[in-house]
């Protein structure tokens, strides 16, 4: 899904304290009215926009009351800092990813302990997981405190109306390429006249050369 589309709807309490129930328990309209403490009508809206968007679908029973749940497992991202802001798309949860030498830096084992129903089993896993998950909600706290801390220092070497994020995106460009100027616009992804005026004006502060029509960082 895509994160602007669900940023929108998740900008409304009402539609947040809906799936926040829905996590909890399928629920009817009646239910989910008494909840918020707002008109079924208004209930029913909230139900259809999150419908549509495919984040929770609904089922009748035999007294034909229609309960609605959460259809399947989304994650968003958002980043906001001094040098951006950015909403990575929604993804679904899998189990079926190979994580096997995906994560070189995670100090827990991410190998599934197998198929095991066992309730002691489960639980140890679950606990595991649920470590798992605050590793990587610290993990992630730490890195973007260091980028903003490293953007921060870059930003004044280069002054305080440059765009550090760019300029830090081009000199790893040019640590990670053979220097060209045209395999840097295509590792940072930007037009070629920006990239080469950020080039200049690299070359004008003394933190890269030329050589040999290929950029070095001094």
């Amino acid at each position: 899904m895509d994160s602007a589309v669900l940023l929108d709807l998740l900008g409304n309490e009402n539609r947040r304290r809906i799936l926040r129930l829905l996590s909890h328990k399928p629920c009817y309209v009646t239910e989910i009215s008494e909840y918020l403490g707002v008109s079924p009508k208004a209930v029913i809206d909230h139900l259809r926009k999150l419908e549509e968007a495919g984040l929770i679908e609904s089922h009748t029973d035999d007294q034909r009351r229609k309960y609605f749940h959460i259809s399947r497992s989304l994650r968003l991202e958002v980043n906001v800092s001094p040098y951006g802001f950015g909403a990575k798309s929604a993804y679904p949860a899998s189990s079926s990813l190979d994580m096997s030498g995906r994560c070189p830096h995670l100090s827990i084992d991410t190998t599934p302990n197998g198929n095991s129903d066992s309730l002691s089993e489960l639980a140890n896993e679950f606990s595991e997981l649920q470590s798992l998950e605050n590793e990587l909600s610290l993990a992630q706290r730490w890195v973007h405190g260091r980028i903003t801390d490293l953007l921060d220092r870059l930003n004044d070497q280069l002054g305080t109306n440059s765009d550090s994020r760019f300029y830090a995106e081009v000199l790893a460009a040019i640590d990670g390429t053979d220097g060209r100027t045209d395999a840097i616009t295509q590792q940072v992804n930007a037009p070629a006249h920006v990239v080469e005026g950020a080039l200049t004006r690299l070359k004008e502060l003394g933190v890269i050369t030329d050589r040999a029509n290929r950029w070095e960082i001094r």
